[in-house]
C-alpha cells in the first residue's frame, strides 16, 4: 500500500478502510499509466479499472468520472509534497521556490500534466470540490513564501500562477518555461 493511503489520505467521496484505500491507490497509479499510453481523450474509467485490476463499477464507487480521478491524482501529489526549504531566503527567492515547485510538480509527466489541465476545468461536482482544496493549498503555499499577509500581492501571485499553469497545460509553454516566467513575474511584482 502506498504511503498516501497509509497516512490517511483518502478519495474525496467517502471515508476509506485500508482495503478501500489500497483500491483507490491502485486506481490513481493506473490512471497515470493509461494516460501515458492513451492520452486524455483515450482514457476511460473502464481502461483504468482494467489496468488496476478492479471492476468498472468498483472504480465508479470511488470516482465519479475520469476528471475526478485525474484531479485526485494531482491533489494527492500536491498534498504529499512538502514546502520547499526556505530558510535563509529572501521573500522573492521564497516565492520563486514555492511557485517553481508547484509548477514543476507534474512537469516530467506530459500526459498527466495535459490531463490535469483538462480535468480541473470540468464541471463534475467532485472535481469542483477538489479544485477548491487544490486552490486553498496553493494559496497556503504562496502565502508561506510571501511570509506576510499581503492580500493584494497574494491574489496577484495566485492569478499569475493559474494563468501560467493553464498556458503550460494547453501546450503553449513547457513547465520549465512556466516556472521561469513565474520567477520573472514574481521578481517584478515583489521588487
Amino acid at each position: 500500500m502506498s504511503e498516501l493511503a497509509y497516512s490517511g489520505a483518502e478519495a474525496t467521496r467517502r471515508r476509506l478502510t485500508e482495503k478501500q484505500a489500497d483500491t483507490v491507490d491502485r486506481l490513481t497509479v493506473a490512471v497515470v499509466e493509461v494516460l501515458s499510453r492513451e492520452g486524455y481523450s483515450g482514457t476511460t474509467i473502464r481502461l483504468v479499472a482494467a489496468e488496476a485490476g478492479v471492476g468498472t463499477a468498483t472504480a465508479y464507487t470511488y470516482f465519479s468520472s475520469k476528471e475526478h480521478l485525474i484531479s485526485e491524482v494531482y491533489w494527492r501529489r500536491l498534498a504529499a509534497t512538502p514546502l520547499p526549504e526556505m530558510d535563509g531566503l529572501d521573500r522573492v527567492a521564497r516565492v520563486d521556490a514555492v511557485l517553481r515547485q508547484i509548477a514543476m510538480l507534474i512537469a516530467d509527466e506530459p500526459a498527466l500534466a495535459a490531463a490535469v489541465s483538462n480535468a480541473l476545468l470540468g464541471d463534475d461536482p467532485d472535481v469542483k470540490h477538489l479544485r477548491v482544496r487544490i486552490g486553498v493549498e496553493i494559496r497556503r503555499r504562496i502565502r508561506a513564501g510571501l511570509g506576510a499577509d499581503d492580500q493584494e500581492t497574494l491574489d496577484i501571485l495566485e492569478l499569475l500562477y493559474s494563468g501560467a499553469l493553464l498556458r503550460g497545460g494547453m501546450g503553449h509553454l513547457s513547465y520549465s518555461e512556466v516556472a521561469d516566467l513565474l520567477a520573472v513575474s514574481a521578481k517584478r511584482l515583489l521588487g
